[in-house]
C-alpha cells in the first residue's frame, strides 16, 4: 500500500510518502511559506521523486487539525481533491499527535499556540491519547499536569518555556516539527473517512465568527437562520 501524508496546519509543511511499512521520502519546509503554493509542487516532487505516479497511491492521510484555519483549508481541500480524482482513501489524524515524535516514557504534551496565551493542546502516553484535543488557556493547561512526575512539552513550545519552568520545573521541553512520518504510522490502519464528509478540526471558532455570535445572540435557531 503506498500512502502520500502531510501537514500543513502550522508554519511547517511535511510530506511523507510510504510503501508499505517503509519510508520512501519525507520533506518539511520550517520557513513561512503559502501552503496553497508550496503543497502540491512539494507532493509531485516527492511522488515523482520515489518513481511513483498519483495513480500509485492508495491513502491519503493528513493532520486534520486543530491548527492555522487557512493551513487546515489548504491540506483537506487538497486531501478530498486527491483522494476523490483517485478513488482512494482518505484519512484524518490529530495535528496535535502529529507533534509527538519523541521518545518519552510519561505524559507527552503537544501544544500549539493559538495566541493571547491560549493553545490547542493534546495529552498522550505510549502514542495514545488519553483525553481529548482542546483550545484552552495555558494557565489551565499547567493546573491539570503539574501533578504528574513525568512530563515533556513538545510542539510550539518556545512562547511558554517560561510558564512551564516557573511552574513545572521539573517538566522537559522540546519544540517539534509535525511528523509527515508520523501520520502515516498513526492512519495505516485507521477505517476511511467519507470524503464528501471531511471536515478540518478546528476546535474553534475563527474571532471573526465568534465576534459575530456575541454581537447577534440568536433567541432560537430558527431566528438564527433568518438572520443568518
Amino acid at each position: 500500500m503506498n500512502i502520500l501524508a502531510f501537514d500543513t496546519s502550522s508554519k511547517a509543511l511535511s510530506v511523507a510518502l510510504f510503501a508499505d511499512e517503509t519510508l520512501l521520502g519525507e520533506i518539511t519546509i520550517n520557513v513561512k511559506k503559502n501552503h496553497s503554493i508550496s503543497l502540491m509542487p512539494s507532493i509531485d516532487y516527492l511522488v515523482a521523486t520515489c518513481d511513483l505516479t498519483p495513480k500509485d497511491l492508495d491513502r491519503i492521510v493528513v493532520a486534520q487539525g486543530p491548527g492555522s484555519y487557512t493551513g487546515l483549508r489548504v491540506a483537506v481541500a487538497t486531501a478530498k481533491t486527491l483522494a476523490y480524482a483517485l478513488k482512494i482513501d482518505l484519512v484524518g489524524v490529530s495535528s496535535l499527535a502529529a507533534l509527538t515524535d519523541v521518545a518519552f516514557d510519561g505524559l507527552v504534551v503537544p501544544v500549539m499556540d493559538a495566541r493571547r496565551n491560549n493553545v490547542y493542546v493534546g495529552f498522550y502516553e505510549n502514542g495514545q491519547s488519553i483525553s481529548p484535543d482542546r483550545h484552552a488557556s495555558f494557565e489551565s493547561v499547567l493546573e491539570e499536569v503539574k501533578g504528574r512526575e513525568k512530563v515533556i512539552f513538545v510542539g510550539e513550545v518556545a512562547s511558554f518555556t517560561q510558564q512551564i519552568e516557573e511552574v513545572m520545573p521539573h517538566a522537559l521541553i522540546q519544540e517539534t516539527l509535525p511528523s509527515a512520518k508520523l501520520l502515516v504510522e498513526l492512519g495505516r490502519n485507521k477505517d476511511a473517512e467519507d470524503v464528501d464528509a471531511f471536515l478540518p478540526n478546528y476546535l474553534k471558532r475563527v474571532e471573526a465568527e465568534e465576534n459575530w455570535l456575541k454581537n447577534n445572540e440568536a433567541t432560537g435557531q430558527a431566528d438564527y437562520i433568518k438572520r443568518v
